[in-house]
């Protein structure tokens, strides 16, 4: 018996990393050191800073991957990847600096999983971020066939005297929505169950195919529509930093949705008022609740419901962060202001 009989083909896996090595050369930043292939990867810290901080998230892309599998596109669930953990670096006013992803899979299918990679590499390029490693393992019997898993892990850098944690976000403060593109990363257990379940007027049986092309989606299919990539918005809220825009605070908008997230970029005694109608709700959003009957309160703790991430301005500034985004190609919108209160978020359906 050797290694190959058992499921693990490592001649396999050393072209793998040869046929990725442009990818990740394709993301390499002045500070990166040495090449794709030793035990670990190595970053030089960026000169400039007077007291630099290091700050870090790890996330995943959760059951939206399964849709991946199905329709057998692999290119954008790495953009998804590196979204979910360089937008919440992001929060603490950080540049991410450098990105490693885990990728498992029962056995190695070397083009599904260079599609994978060249939407890790994307998602770094459109963050500025490097590609400075990862792992690839083969696990026989531990996944379905043609199924694989996605890891990642992001570090980022702030000055101290500059990170954002809350403390300074005031009363009457505004809160500055940048807008999703869709789904994002969250809420796919739920959507699945939807899409399987669904009763439908034009037919005896429940459930949606993943090409079906509904007219609110112009044209593109149910799948398509499902798998567009999480917005990475490191780029315009930099350039907003940059350029002296005093933010308060910022917030990812995830899990658990706005009354979720919003909360964790409060300070003490603090709470948000939301103003229902300042924002657009996204067609997706609409035919998730009508085609599965669910509960305003239950769309609002699962989905992003159009908000892909919040920053907190102080009034003066409201009219100059918009033209600011503007500037960046982003559409921005004033959703409502902090008041007094204990961490909940008002204006939109709560549960009790």
């Amino acid at each position: 018996m050797d290694y190959r009989e058992a499921g693990v083909d490592v001649v396999a896996g050393r072209a793998f990393v040869d046929r990725i090595r442009s990818l990740v050369d394709s993301t390499r930043r002045p500070e990166v050191l040495g090449g794709l292939g030793g035990f670990g990867g190595c970053f030089q810290l960026p000169t400039g800073y007077q007291e630099p901080v290091l700050i870090s998230g790890a996330d995943g892309v959760g059951t939206k991957l399964k849709i991946a599998h199905q329709l057998n596109r692999h290119d954008t669930v790495g953009i998804d990847l590196v979204a979910m953990c360089v937008n919440d670096v992001l929060t603490s006013g950080a540049e991410p600096l450098f990105f490693l992803d885990y990728l498992a899979t029962g056995k190695l299918e070397s083009a599904q999983l260079a599609d994978v990679v060249s939407g890790v590499a994307e998602g770094c390029r459109q963050a500025g971020c490097a590609l400075l490693g990862g792992e690839t393992a083969e696990m026989p019997g531990f996944y379905a066939p043609g199924e694989y898993d996605l890891a990642g892990f992001c570090v980022g850098i702030a000055e101290k005297q500059a990170l954002l944690t809350g403390d300074r976000v005031q009363l009457g403060d505004v809160a500055i929505a940048l807008p999703s593109r869709g789904v994002h990363s969250n809420g796919f257990s739920l959507v699945r169950k939807i899409v399987a379940e669904a009763p439908r007027s034009d037919r005896d049986t429940p459930g949606y195919d993943w090409d079906d092309c509904l007219a609110q989606f112009g044209g593109v299919s149910l799948g398509e529509t499902l798998l567009t990539p999480t917005q990475i918005y490191v780029k315009p809220v930099l350039a907003a930093l940059r350029s002296g825009l005093p933010i308060h605070a910022m917030a990812h908008i995830t899990g658990g949705g706005l009354p979720e997230n919003l909360p964790r970029c409060l300070g003490p005694g603090q709470s948000l008022q939301l103003n229902p109608g300042s924002w657009p709700i996204l067609p997706v959003f609409e035919w998730l609740a009508a085609a599965g009957s669910v509960a305003p309160v239950d769309m609002f703790d699962t989905f992003n419901m159009g908000v892909g991430f919040v920053v907190i301005v102080p009034p003066t500034a409201v009219e100059r962060a918009i033209a600011i985004f503007a500037d960046q190609g982003m559409a921005a919108y004033a959703i409502g202001e902090v008041i007094a209160g204990d961490g909940k978020v008002c204006g939109i359906p709560l549960r009790s």
